[in-house]
């Protein structure tokens, strides 16, 4: 069994979703691996992975929509407040959603489905710079 294991930084333009599909490929060919599991983890309690629509953008916004429903931006709901009123529901964003991934590889490259991509989803209103790290065991 070999591993192989690469952080990306990841610079976010604020709440929003950021397709890292082709960063992730990358590291995977880098890797030099061919049959194995691809594991991807967010370093961060205010952002999260997901698995989603890559083709229709309305997707992605219809789930952005929702979540602020869900989970609205206002700091007379919440006690942590003290960085700022976007901090809090970042954090139940995040809780609901994943902070890993874990996508099979076969023939040297993700086996992911013909309209899926990976998205780091930013859930805070200003840009960051996030670490994902993505780990590679496989033959």
């Amino acid at each position: 069994m070999n591993y192989y294991q690469q952080s990306l930084t990841i610079k976010t333009r604020g709440k929003d979703f950021h397709r890292i599909t082709r960063d992730v490929e990358n590291v995977v060919n880098q890797s030099g691996i061919e049959t194995g599991l691809c594991t991807i983890f967010v370093r961060h309690t205010s952002a999260s992975l997901i698995i989603q629509e890559n083709a229709d953008p309305d997707v992605l916004t219809d789930l952005s929509n929702f979540f602020s429903k869900l989970v609205p931006e206002d700091s007379k709901l919440y006690v942590h407040t003290t960085e700022g009123p976007d901090d809090m529901p970042a954090h139940i964003r995040s809780m609901l959603t994943k902070t890993s991934e874990q996508i099979p590889i076969s023939q040297g490259r993700l086996v992911l489905g013909t309209w899926q991509g990976i998205y780091l989803w930013e859930h805070r209103q200003r840009s960051h710079q996030r670490q994902v790290v993505v780990h590679i065991n496989g033959k």
